[in-house]
């Protein structure tokens, strides 16, 4: 039986088997967003392993997905970019299965994942309640930092920083979370920081965004303002002007490769989530409240 909404863009599908297990099912890959193949493959796979992480869920197990151009790159790259993604789904108990690769002009790379989780304690996207504080556990610029890589724009330090961060699993933000029942939960990818939060809402809310506690990346709002900015940042920004109360910035439409989590909480477990995150070295922070509906989904 499947528990998932299939209307609502939920991160990854939940199959139930028994009374007590369920199926978290998800796949997703990406073509490179940085030069290292290792950094490269260690991201791919923290992306895709996030959305079960979404979900509450715990990974079981892995299969790699890739498309790799032998006649121009040698198998050692290939290597390297498998031993990133390895390494990542061991970080969080998973075990890799095996996976398929075909020959590609372009490189891309990704898995398809599957973990387990309570039939009646995963969450959605899109049950977050009136008062419910959201915490988001990843700053934001990946997109930007990504194409001013590309232009060879991007300093090391801010690499660096950006490389730690996509690299980053959401596995142990989920684990925290999970000690204090959220409402729900996402997180933040392609559509970007204000796409993701349109999921959140629900007919009986809107949620007001703090865009004074939002976090960035080192180096990410420069290198908007120098005009680094991806092309589905302009997209993301277009298909979501419609449901935004005010003036949707281009960095908070920025797509996100294995960006944080989204943990919509009650007030007074909000902060006490907060610390826990904070503590466990995590870059958290609380960026808007659900209110009562208003005309406009998101209230900047």
């Amino acid at each position: 039986m499947v528990l998932s909404g299939i209307n609502v863009n939920e991160d990854a599908s939940i199959f139930k088997l028994s009374d007590e297990l369920a199926l978290v099912q998800t796949l997703d890959f990406i073509t490179p967003v940085v030069d290292s193949a290792y950094h490269f493959g260690a991201i791919a796979a923290a992306n895709a392993l996030s959305d079960v992480f979404a979900m509450g869920g715990l990974v079981l197990n892995a299969l790699n997905i890739v498309g790799f151009d032998t006649c121009h790159f040698e198998l050692s790259l290939l290597k390297e970019l498998l031993q990133g993604a390895k390494d990542k789904i061991n970080e969080c108990g998973g075990v890799l299965v095996g996976g398929h690769t075909i020959e590609s002009k372009e490189l891309f790379f990704g898995l398809s994942v599957t973990g387990k989780v309570h039939p009646q304690s995963f969450y959605s996207n899109n049950t977050a309640s009136k008062g419910d504080f959201i915490i988001l556990t990843k700053p934001l610029g990946t997109g930007i930092l990504s194409t001013a890589l590309k232009a060879r724009m991007l300093e090391d330090s801010f690499l660096n920083e950006m490389l730690a961060s996509m690299s980053q699993l959401n596995f142990k933000a989920s684990l925290i979370a999970r000690e204090f029942a959220p409402s729900a939960m996402s997180d933040v990818t392609g559509f970007g920081f204000l796409g993701h939060l349109k999921e959140m809402v629900n007919e009986r809310i809107s949620i007001e965004i703090f865009q004074d506690t939002i976090p960035f990346l080192s180096g990410a709002k420069q290198k908007a303002e120098f005009g680094l900015i991806p092309a589905g940042a302009y997209k993301n920004q277009e298909t979501i002007k419609p449901f935004v109360r005010g003036e949707a910035p281009i960095t908070l439409c920025d797509p996100q490769t294995s960006g944080g989590l989204l943990i919509a909480l009650e007030e007074n477990k909000a902060y006490k989530c907060l610390e826990a995150l904070q503590n466990a070295g995590i870059k958290a922070s609380i960026i808007a409240k659900c209110v009562s509906k208003a005309q406009q989904d998101l209230l900047l």
